[in-house]
């Protein structure tokens, strides 16, 4: 994965993109339930991997998680700390994290593995697994489709994925999938996924 390329790329969109999927009340019901059930009660710390603007970190710490937004785009990670003051947000990578092993409780990585070329996906998720400690649970969610096939999203080139492919490619990396919530295409936005997933 091109990381300098995605920096740039959602850089240059970022006011846009703040605007426009900015706050926690532009997701879903649905989704907000979803994170909610698997992450929210956790003791111990959570990543919010891909945090963009910083609102689905801010919507964890405001359930009493210990929450902690990772981005690489710095106009995202500022405009988190200026919206969020009282959150945590840093500048980082989600392929080489500076978390000891076993040492967070949840990942949230919402959205933030739809640029990942296929070959990469692998390499990222046993990252997740090597700092999720038992118990933990991880908390994705991507586009779908009958193969695995990148498309034109607005930003930057993306990839839909089967949901049983990633399923496999979870297992792969040492974690089960515990849930799924799958939803249909709605105006503009595609069919997505929601996956979330424990330690093996």
């Amino acid at each position: 994965m091109n990381l300098e390329q995605v920096r740039q790329a959602y850089g240059s969109v970022a006011q846009r993109y703040i605007e426009l999927f900015g706050t926690s009340a532009q997701v879903h019901a649905d989704d907000l339930a979803f994170i909610g059930r698997h992450l929210s009660g956790r003791a111990g710390p959570v990543l919010d991997l891909g945090c963009g603007p910083g609102h689905l970190t801010d919507h964890l710490r405001a359930s009493g998680v210990e929450a902690t937004g990772i981005d690489i785009v710095p106009e995202f990670i500022a405009h988190a700390w200026a919206a969020h003051p009282g959150g945590r947000y840093r500048l980082g990578s989600m392929a080489e994290l500076d978390d000891a092993d076993h040492s967070v409780t949840g990942i949230l990585a919402w959205g933030s593995l739809i640029h990942l070329p296929p070959p990469d996906l692998d390499a990222v998720l046993v990252e997740f697994r090597r700092v999720v400690a038992p118990g933990g649970r991880l908390v994705t969610a991507l586009f779908v489709g009958e193969e695995v096939v990148a498309f034109d999203h607005k930003v930057l080139t993306a990839y839909r994925w089967p949901l049983d492919e990633f399923s496999r490619r979870l297992v792969r990396a040492g974690f089960t999938e515990v849930e799924r919530l799958q939803r249909p295409g709605e105006g503009d936005r595609r069919p997505h996924a929601a996956v979330a997933a424990a330690p093996a």
